[in-house]
């Protein structure tokens, strides 16, 4: 058993769980929350940054063996993620339903020429998403499917069903952007396959998140942060 799977025997799995269901909890109450966008973002950071430091870090293992190969899988996935639009314009408008929603941006008209809102959101993007998803996700539910003593199942165990499910969910949880949303989870499942490296993913995620939001900001496809 790796040091890394010794650590997370001890830990349960409060410490991928939590951090991942605050954050969606988080997302889906921000609009029922009247508070200025700055300050708004300046807490949901701050609690988030908070609930790493005093919950999930017991499990996390932040140490790579491939940085230069992960940071290749992030921008195949950047690339993965805007080539349909670029390719196809306009044909995301038929995936958009009352199930998967729309492409109308979260963040709000006034804050795109704010600084400060700008770099909240892609430390947001950068620092907290690839650490919450990637510990709930690859790190825990790849696992849990396998056995609910997950804590003795490596990182990057392969096991079909785990795999799929993983990849359909990360997807659904895309919205509008479920397409590329399986494609990047198959990917990212993969690439915890080769890896087995918590690290490793985090920092794929997060070089694709990191392209993402400069996309984003240079382009102006607000769309994509939904």
């Amino acid at each position: 058993m790796t040091a890394f799977c010794r650590r997370a025997a001890d830990v349960g799995s409060a410490p991928y769980v939590a951090p991942f269901a605050v954050f969606v909890a988080i997302l889906s109450l921000r609009k029922l929350v009247p508070i200025a966008p700055l300050l708004l973002e300046v807490m949901f950071l701050a609690v988030m940054l908070a609930l790493i430091a005093a919950v999930a870090r017991p499990a996390l293992d932040l140490s790579m063996r491939a940085p230069a190969a992960s940071a290749l899988a992030g921008v195949v996935v950047f690339v993965l993620w805007i080539a349909p639009d670029l390719l196809f314009p306009g044909y995301r408008h038929h995936l958009e339903n009352s199930i998967t929603g729309t492409m109308q941006s979260t963040f709000p008209a006034a804050a795109r020429l704010s600084v400060s809102l700008l770099a909240l959101r892609t430390v947001r993007a950068v620092i907290i998403v690839p650490v919450v998803e990637e510990l709930f996700w690859r790190a825990w539910l790849m696992r849990w499917i396998i056995s609910p003593h997950f804590q003795k199942i490596p990182l990057g165990a392969y096991a079909p069903l785990s795999f799929w499910t993983v990849a359909v969910l990360f997807a659904s949880e895309h919205g509008p952007y479920w397409d590329v949303g399986l494609a990047a989870g198959i990917l990212y499942n993969w690439w915890m396959m080769r890896t087995r490296s918590l690290g490793d993913l985090i920092f794929a995620h997060a070089v694709t998140n990191a392209c993402l939001s400069a996309y984003v900001i240079a382009a102006g496809k607000w769309e994509y942060w939904l």
